[in-house]
C-alpha cells in the first residue's frame, strides 16, 4: 500500500507553455536551441552556475538582446497554476507524505513565487514535508542519484512510494529503483485524476 507521494511541478501543478520561451528567443534573434545552451541550462538547473552567468551564456547567442529581454522569454514558459490542484493536494497531505521533486532553476522558482504571492506558494510547500529543487541539491532527474537522495533522507520504501513526473525519462529512472510511477499525460490527464486512475 502506497503511503507516500513525491510529485513533480511543472505541468503537474503548475501549467508551462514550452513553446513560449522557445518562440520569444526566436524572435530575440535565436537561430536554434543547441547543445551549448542545452549544458549551459543543465548546469543552471543543478546550481552549478549563477543567474548572471547563465543569462550572459544565453545572450552570447543573441548578442542583440538585452539581459532583461532574454529574463522575460525564459520566464514566458510559467502559466497559472490552478487553485483546484492546490486544494486537492491540501486534501492529499492529510493522508500521504508528500514530496516535491523538480528539475528547476532560481529564475523560474523566484517568478512562480513572485507571480502567485506568498499566501499561495507558503500554502502549496506546506502541503510537503519537504520541497526538493534541483538548482538548490545539486542533482537533477532522470540521474538516480537523485531519488535516492530523497529515499534515503527520509526512510523511503520504494514499493510504497508513488513517482508522478510529466516526462517517460524520468518515470522510467524511477520504475528502475522499484518505485511505483504515474507518468502523467499533460493535456490528457489531470493529477486530481489520480484515484481515478486506480494508481493508489
Amino acid at each position: 500500500m502506497i503511503n507516500t507521494i513525491i510529485f513533480d511541478f511543472g505541468d503537474i501543478f503548475i501549467n508551462l507553455d514550452k513553446q513560449a520561451t522557445s518562440d520569444a528567443l526566436k524572435k530575440l534573434g535565436l537561430k536554434e536551441w543547441n547543445e551549448d545552451l542545452d549544458k549551459l541550462n543543465i548546469a543552471f538547473e543543478k546550481g552549478e552556475i549563477s543567474r548572471e552567468n547563465f543569462l550572459i551564456g544565453i545572450q552570447k547567442h543573441i548578442p542583440n538582446a538585452s539581459i532583461d529581454e532574454i529574463l522575460k522569454a525564459w520566464n514566458a514558459v510559467l502559466l497559472d497554476f490552478p487553485l483546484y490542484r492546490l486544494e486537492f493536494l491540501q486534501m492529499l497531505s492529510k493522508k500521504y507524505r508528500l514530496f516535491l521533486l523538480s528539475n528547476t532553476d532560481a529564475i523560474h522558482i523566484k517568478k512562480f513565487e513572485h507571480k502567485s504571492g506568498i499566501s499561495f506558494y507558503s500554502d502549496f510547500y506546506q502541503c510537503f514535508e519537504k520541497v526538493y529543487f534541483s538548482f538548490e541539491i545539486g542533482m537533477r532527474k532522470p540521474d538516480s542519484s537523485i531519488y535516492n537522495y530523497v529515499l534515503n533522507k527520509h526512510e523511503l520504501q520504494p514499493k510504497r512510494t508513488l513517482f508522478v513526473d510529466d516526462k517517460k525519462e524520468n518515470t522510467d529512472a524511477a520504475l528502475l529503483l522499484g518505485l511505483n510511477i504515474w507518468n502523467l499525460q499533460v493535456g490528457q490527464e489531470d493529477v486530481v485524476d489520480l484515484f481515478t486512475k486506480n494508481i493508489i
